[in-house]
Order: C-alpha cells, then sequence, then structure tokens
C-alpha cells in the first residue's frame, strides 16, 4: 500500500483544463488518506493530483475523448508527439485551419497533438465545446509560446506509463474500486449563482440530479471501505448533500474568468468518505 510520506510532486498537468485543481493541490495532498492501495481519478481533465502523486498503476478516465487520445497518445509514444508538436505555428489562420480539423479524419496522433497545440495557443488556454461538441475557443495571439514543452511532457509520460486511461464517466470507477483504494471526484461544480454554472469544456452538461448521484456513489464506496475525496464549491446544497461526512472549507481561486481582475478568491469544499487528521 502506498504511505502517507513527505510530498513532491512527480509531474504537472500538461495542460490546462477547466476546474483545474494546482491551486487546491495542497489541501488535497493535506487530505488524502494515511496509506491506501490503488489511485483512481475519474474526472481527470489536467491530473494535477493524479500527475503530483506520480503513482504507479493508477487509473483515470474522463468523457473527453480528446484528452483521453491524447493521454494515450503521451503514454504510449512521447517522442512522436514531441516531434509532431514541434511542427506547429503560432500564426492566426493557421490555429483556426487546426480547428476546423474533424478529429476523427486525424490519426492518434494527430488528434493529440491538435489538442495540445490549441490548448497551448488558445484564448485564456481553454478547452471549450459548443453544443455540437466542437472546440470554440478564439485564438489567443500570444508572443512566442512554447508549444512543445518538452520537459514537462517527459516527465508526465513518466508518470503515465503504468496508467490505465479510460474514456468512461465517473460510474465506471464504482465498479473498479475496492477496499483500500482511493477515489478522487472533481465533478463540474455545482454553480455559486444562477450564472455560474461552467460545464461546457465538453458538450455534456452536470445537472443537480448528477450531483446527488455522485454524492450517493460516495457514500456508497465509502461504506465498502474505498476511501473517497471530492471537491466542490462552498454552497449551502453541497453542504446539505454531503451532511454527515467530514467537510473542509478551504481557500482557492477561480480562474475560468478571462478578466484576471476577476479572479477572485473563494472558498471550496473538500469532502471525504474518510477522517481526515
Amino acid at each position: 500500500m502506498a504511505a502517507r510520506v513527505e510530498w513532491k510532486p512527480a509531474a504537472a498537468p500538461v495542460c490546462k483544463w477547466s476546474g483545474g485543481k494546482r491551486q487546491l493541490l495542497p489541501h488535497l495532498i493535506a487530505s488524502r488518506p494515511s496509506r491506501w492501495r490503488r489511485y483512481l481519478e475519474p474526472f481527470v481533465g489536467g491530473g494535477a493530483l493524479f500527475f503530483a502523486l506520480g503513482q504507479p498503476d493508477s487509473y483515470i478516465s474522463d468523457t473527453n475523448a480528446e484528452l483521453i487520445n491524447m493521454y494515450r497518445v503521451l503514454r504510449d509514444d512521447v517522442d512522436a508527439l514531441v516531434e509532431h508538436l514541434g511542427r506547429h505555428r503560432n500564426e492566426s489562420s493557421y490555429y483556426y485551419a487546426v480547428r476546423a480539423q474533424d478529429p476523427a479524419h486525424l490519426s492518434p496522433l494527430e488528434r493529440a497533438s491538435r489538442l495540445l497545440f490549441l490548448l497551448r495557443v488558445c484564448y485564456n488556454g481553454l478547452w471549450r465545446e459548443n453544443a455540437a461538441g466542437q472546440m470554440n475557443t478564439p485564438f489567443g495571439r500570444y508572443h512566442n509560446p512554447d508549444i512543445v514543452q518538452e520537459k514537462s511532457l517527459r516527465a508526465a509520460h513518466h508518470v503515465l506509463k503504468t496508467a490505465t486511461i479510460a474514456e468512461s464517466d465517473y460510474r465506471a470507477v464504482a465498479r473498479l474500486a475496492e477496499p483500500g483504494d482511493w477515489v478522487y471526484l472533481d465533478p463540474p461544480y455545482a454553480p455559486v449563482s444562477k450564472t455560474a454554472n461552467f460545464t461546457s469544456y465538453t458538450a455534456h452538461g452536470f445537472n443537480w440530479a448528477d450531483q446527488e448521484a455522485m454524492a450517493q456513489l460516495v457514500r456508497e464506496m465509502g461504506q465498502r471501505g474505498v476511501f473517497v475525496m471530492t471537491s466542490n464549491a462552498d454552497v449551502p446544497a453541497i453542504h446539505d448533500l454531503y451532511h454527515g461526512l467530514p467537510i473542509q472549507i478551504v481557500p482557492a481561486r477561480r480562474a475560468i474568468n478571462s478578466n484576471p481582475a476577476k479572479r477572485t478568491g473563494i472558498t471550496e469544499v473538500i469532502i471525504t468518505s474518510y477522517p481526515v487528521s
């Protein structure tokens, strides 16, 4: 079993992703179980906690097919990915031509390179999809961005080498998690206001019924001896939904807003099925 020891990040995320947890990492690490077997993370997104832990034989999943394909290519052929990324150009017309490509007509390597290139140079570095599932973030007009980021890719490749990578939703983890495993669930957050619901990083939303179903799954896995941790918005409805479980309120900073001045400090919650010392 993996033990709770002094923590040094094994790697960093290779791309920015909505809901990323880089800033919340110290709180997540401090809330880990004292010991665990396998680490599982659906809703992996940018995978900040997964890459920081660097635990062999982990399981990660997401419903975004392009993201999962990229992680598989990064795991299986990092040399080819580094070489292909070096072909891209930081030009507006080129960006929109690549964005317009149909991933279904590309090889796995070309798809992975396309996703990372778009994220490196798109506005605010965030993947957004329209209702048809097409990436629609505009060109970012950055001066000389590092499109390849080879060192970061190779560090992440090392972490991914033994990982199981699945294109599936979070419910699949309930069939895989065994007593002693540690599961981190990072769903799209409950809205803090009527206009704050941000679920458009894929064409699939995540509504309140989904929040309720996930909360039930957290309790069920916890009762089976699985160590479960989840994070969410610090709103009364989430406190009510997870009543009776350990809930920590932690400071955070949301970076979704394109205006840095409006990326204000807030609080979020970390909920666990186990006591946190």
